[in-house]
């Protein structure tokens, strides 16, 4: 249990990459995190993709950044939803000024661009928002995950493995 004492938020909203979102939580859960769900509403459920669920247990409003020890921001369609939010955006810009881990897959990269928190950082993604992420100042790699300081990115489902073992390391140092 090597996160054991570590807090993790992991923000929601529907139309999150089912696999993107709960394969992260169970393996932080495993390792003894514990995680809490973030979405618009406090208890509400939404629902994934693929039709895969998940309640909230706190309104992202509420949460405070200084609670937590890292953040992750899930894949899907959610990511174009979330960024719209003036307080998930201060909440992924407190956490970079904090230098705690922000893992981001897929396309939840677009919140890192509406957070304007990628200029000159290393970072992959799902190939389809290349030019989203370089057009902000990144440096783009097609690689299964790429590590950048308090940064993890990786590209898509097939990743997650790489993606966790390299956030989890993060994580441990902090």
């Amino acid at each position: 249990m090597s996160l054991t004492g570590k807090q993790v938020l992991q923000l929601v909203s529907d139309d999150f990459e089912d696999l993107e979102l709960w394969y992260p939580v169970l393996r932080l859960r495993e390792e003894g995190a514990v995680v809490h769900i973030a979405g618009e509403e406090k208890n509400k459920t939404y629902t994934g993709k693929y039709g895969v669920p998940i309640t909230s247990d706190h309104s992202f409003h509420e949460v405070d950044a200084d609670e937590y020890d890292a953040i992750l921001v899930p894949g899907g369609w959610s990511p174009d939803k979330l960024r719209r939010y003036d307080s998930i955006l201060t909440l992924i810009k407190e956490m970079d000024q904090s230098k705690k881990p922000i893992g981001q897959i897929c396309h939840a990269g677009w919140v890192l661009i509406s957070a304007k928190i990628l200029d000159g950082v290393n970072v992959t993604s799902t190939p389809g928002i290349k030019d989203d992420m370089e057009n902000a100042g990144a440096k783009w790699f097609d690689e299964p995950v790429v590590v950048d300081g308090h940064i993890i990115s990786s590209r898509r489902p097939p990743d997650l493995p790489d993606y966790m073992r390299e956030f989890i390391g993060v994580l441990q140092k902090k």
